[in-house]
């Protein structure tokens, strides 16, 4: 049997990734590299559709290459990137570009990073990466994944804990969890906060923290909740007593250290791989930081060489609400984090021009900015259409734009041709280079 395609590009060695854009990394007609690879691009099935993609003010079109480019028949992500969290895309996406615009050690950064699919992907190809989130939560989610710890050291840690709150049970909390569990949850809520603000907060705490914040509510026996919104949504506690009282569910009984463990264990599963060597090379040099996209001063000019991103929709995940108990979890205001929720097109447009003149600032000549915009509004509004009027107005080169195809009723849903179904239906992934 041959090998697939897209397994062997994977194995390709880093010298021979990142290659489709050296020098001024065009191609023949014209083109860049990347583009004629997407052009002949037949790895999963037929031929790519080859259309063009107009900017919204006329100014500049661009060859538009929809195909799928990265499936499920190809190799899993990596288990450590299995937690939950609303609008996240697959490890595939960052790795498609990843191993093609940029080389082992090059600096891939994602001033969005919401759970950091990007920098955790990129960590493990060999890249030193950096990550920006207005929202302090998406650090807490990461950081212990770029440097786990050994099973047996959780299993040590959570063995010892004490999970007996000695604090009042938050009330409303009892439509969500059985008064047990809620008492752990509470007890290692305030071990870890004690621990934080002792500065003894160590690798272990933060992850049992992590794996505790995507244990809390879920719609199977694995959470700590009763059945509930898949764990990437909290609903609010009204919500949840009209779900309670339409299934007649009553919260039972969770094991917390156990659950901790058995997720743990899931995550840590693949330890032994070379990309976990790689890992255990680049994430303890990962940077964090917590500021508005359009406004990072501590990141030095030219210093990244690829970025790979998704920004906050226009007008379609709540953010702040999907993520209120994690909040409170970790002690975090969730009132106080100022995550961008934009209804109007124009002020979408108007927020992500001025995050793409920072881009622009951050990027080293010849740099990439990979912007992946998805669909929304059932494709009635085309963002890639305004991406490119953002990128452009930041000084950026408009190279393509590349649609990933999934299994749709119709392949033209693709290009905005309804599906029967609602919601983000493909990756529309804008593509820019700093000249």
């Amino acid at each position: 049997m041959s090998e697939d395609p897209a397994e062997a590009r994977a194995k390709l060695p880093e010298g021979q990734q990142g290659e489709l854009f050296q020098s001024a990394g065009v191609g023949n007609r014209g083109r860049s590299k990347l583009a004629d690879e997407l052009a002949r691009f037949r790895d999963f099935g037929g031929p790519s559709h080859i259309f063009r993609s107009m900017s919204q003010d006329g100014r500049r079109s661009v060859e538009t290459f929809a195909n799928e480019f990265w499936t499920s028949k190809q190799r899993a992500g990596d288990s450590l990137h299995e937690l939950s969290y609303r609008a996240c895309f697959k490890p595939q996406l960052p790795r498609f570009f990843v191993q093609r615009l940029s080389r082992e050690g090059d600096r891939v950064y994602d001033p969005f990073m919401g759970r950091g699919t990007t920098l955790l992907e990129a960590a493990l190809l060999g890249r030193n990466v950096l990550g920006n989130d207005i929202n302090p939560l998406s650090q807490v989610m990461l950081q212990p994944r770029m440097c786990p710890p050994a099973l047996a050291e959780v299993r040590d840690r959570l063995a010892v804990l004490d999970l007996q709150a000695s604090e009042e049970l938050p009330e409303d909390l009892l439509t969500f969890f059985h008064p047990d569990t809620l008492n752990g949850i509470c007890a290692l809520r305030s071990y870890l906060r004690a621990r934080e603000s002792a500065g003894e907060l160590d690798a272990c705490d933060r992850w049992i923290r992590m794996v505790a914040l995507n244990r809390l509510t879920g719609h199977s026996p694995g959470f700590f909740s009763v059945y509930t919104m898949p764990p990437n949504q909290a609903v609010s506690v009204a919500a949840q007593r009209k779900i309670n009282a339409r299934r007649e569910q009553v919260p039972e009984v969770r094991d917390v250290k156990a659950l901790i463990l058995r997720k743990s264990r899931s995550l840590l599963a693949r330890g032994e791989s070379q990309e976990r060597a790689r890992l255990a090379e680049f994430g303890p040099a990962a940077r964090y930081s917590a500021q508005p996209a359009e406004a990072t001063p501590d990141i030095p000019d030219e210093s990244v060489q690829l970025i790979v991103t998704s920004p906050p929709f226009l007008d379609v995940v709540q953010y702040r609400e999907d993520n209120w108990l994690r909040c409170w979890f970790c002690g975090i205001d969730v009132d106080a984090v100022d995550v961008t929720i934009l209804r109007k097109l124009e002020e979408w447009q108007a927020a992500m021009t001025r995050v793409f003149v920072e881009l622009c600032r951050l990027l080293a000549p010849g740099g990439h900015v990979a912007f992946e915009v998805g669909e929304v509004r059932a494709g009635k509004i085309k963002l890639e259409e305004v991406v490119l009027c953002c990128g452009l107005d930041a000084g950026l080169e408009a190279e393509l734009v590349l649609i990933n195809e999934q299994e749709f009723t119709k392949t033209a849903n693709c290009w905005g041709v309804s599906n029967n179904k609602k919601g983000t239906n493909s990756n529309r992934v804008v593509l820019f280079r700093k000249p």
